[in-house]
């Protein structure tokens, strides 16, 4: 087997957090063709935690803020992370990087809940609304044999603890708006967790030759819909 920096870190870190994983249903992991791999997001650990999952490195998508704090642009570039644009762009690099790398079969990471809740503490078993880039980026990339991996990150136990001012934060990044606010980031660490990997959702040549015009946005609609449902239904299963 080939060595993955990437995977060998994760596997370090968890190991160094103490953070105790089970993974359900790995056999469901793709063996050849690209992959973008998407999942619920609630703590720092949850990018080291997909990757032990499908036991490949990824590539995540970090938000732009990681990217300008020091220390931490550093731990995201040694993970093979690349930073999405600064709110309010167009997120044309984040397209161009993604595409690339798929395009070298290289697996893409993205958490389509965004950085909410990060900065919001919420429950383990809650899912916030999904973003719909990943599902543009997925129906637009003109890379064959393209699958969709949903991975559920069922957090069984867990310590949640302040780690910054969310006004210290806007320092670094003044464009993000959640940090414009009172209060903390919070940080989970997770204890025990299991992650359910979910059936793999191919975008075939169909999907794309009907991405185009007002049909694009119902299509991309459609298929973060399905994936929000499957990743639902997973973080429950994740419980039992």
């Amino acid at each position: 087997m080939l060595f993955n920096p990437s995977l060998h870190i994760s596997h370090g870190l968890l190991k160094t957090v103490g953070t105790d994983v089970v993974v359900r249903h790995r056999e469901r992991v793709p063996h050849g063709g690209a992959m973008l791999v998407i999942s619920n997001h609630r703590s720092f650990l949850d990018a080291p935690l997909v990757m032990t999952a499908v036991n490949r490195s990824v590539r995540f998508a970090c938000h732009h803020y990681m990217s300008q704090v020091p220390v931490l642009k550093d731990m995201i570039a040694a993970m093979g992370c690349f930073p999405l644009d600064a709110p309010g762009q167009r997120h044309q690099t984040f397209f161009q990087t993604a595409i690339r790398s798929l395009k070298a079969r290289e697996p893409i990471g993205i958490f389509p809940e965004g950085a909410q809740p990060m900065v919001q503490a919420t429950r383990p078993d809650q899912v916030g609304r999904f973003h719909r880039g990943f599902a543009h980026l997925a129906l637009r990339a003109p890379v064959h044999n393209l699958t969709i991996l949903p991975v559920a990150i069922s957090s069984m136990e867990e310590t949640i603890s302040p780690v910054a001012p969310l006004r210290l934060l806007s320092l670094f990044d003044p464009s993000e708006p959640l940090f414009n606010r009172p209060g903390w980031h919070p940080s989970v660490h997770y204890r025990r967790v299991t992650l359910s990997v979910g059936k793999p959702i191919p975008i075939t040549p169909n999907h794309r030759s009907q991405y185009h015009g007002r049909q694009a946005g119902r299509l991309a609609k459609e298929l973060t819909q399905s994936c929000y449902g499957e990743i639902s239904k997973l973080l429950e299963e994740g419980f039992t």
